[in-house]
């Protein structure tokens, strides 16, 4: 149970990716308008983190530190993350029109976003901080990228909200657009850094 809560915590609070790892600033910065945008690519980042993890960390431990070709991951985990992606896009396109609607814009922009890769890459480096002395495997894997998706997401709607808010005031015309954009994310990356407290 100790280690579910430690996950959980250092995923969505004291390790997030966008205010803590840098991670997925370009939809963070640029998707961030409006809620509705915010929430679609939050879920699509979160599924597609979960799904990619779920085949990146058995292929990794399983198959390539077997065969001696783990240092080929970069390279074959950006393939599973675009194919990932293609494959998720067409099935929704299929399945579910209206959701593909919604989601549609977002998921092509996720193969370039640097969080998905980093949740793959982080999960088959040394997480002892985070899961202690408990052996790292594929359903804490896939638990953190979840949980590093849903974080991922909060700070969007969070940064969305103020965003909205911030445009219905005036703002001098020094301020207007990125500058402003840029002081608000940097507000909430100080409020998060409160939660490195409690690791």
């Amino acid at each position: 149970m100790g280690t579910f809560i430690a996950i959980v915590l250092a995923a969505v609070l004291t390790n997030n990716f966008i205010t803590v790892k840098t991670y997925g600033i370009c939809p963070f910065l640029g998707v961030s308008k409006k809620t509705s945008s915010a929430v679609g690519m939050g879920v699509a980042v979160t599924l597609v983190m979960a799904i990619a993890t779920a085949v990146t960390y058995p292929l990794y431990t399983y198959v390539m530190v077997p065969l001696g070709i783990d240092f080929l991951e970069i390279i074959f985990f950006i393939f599973i993350i675009a194919a990932l992606v293609q494959m998720i896009e067409k099935i929704l396109q299929k399945v579910s029109p209206p959701l593909y609607n919604a989601m549609g814009i977002y998921l092509p922009l996720i193969t370039t976003n640097c969080a998905v890769l980093g949740v793959c890459e982080l999960v088959i480096g040394d997480m002892s901080s985070i899961i202690g002395s408990a052996t790292m495997n594929t359903g804490w894997a896939i638990l953190y990228a979840v949980f590093a998706g849903l974080g991922f997401t909060l700070v969007m709607i969070i940064m969305s909200g103020l965003r909205e808010k911030i445009g219905c005031y005036k703002m001098p015309k020094a301020l207007t657009g990125f500058p402003i954009a840029m002081i608000t994310a940097s507000i909430i990356c100080m409020a998060f850094t409160v939660f490195s407290y409690i690791a």
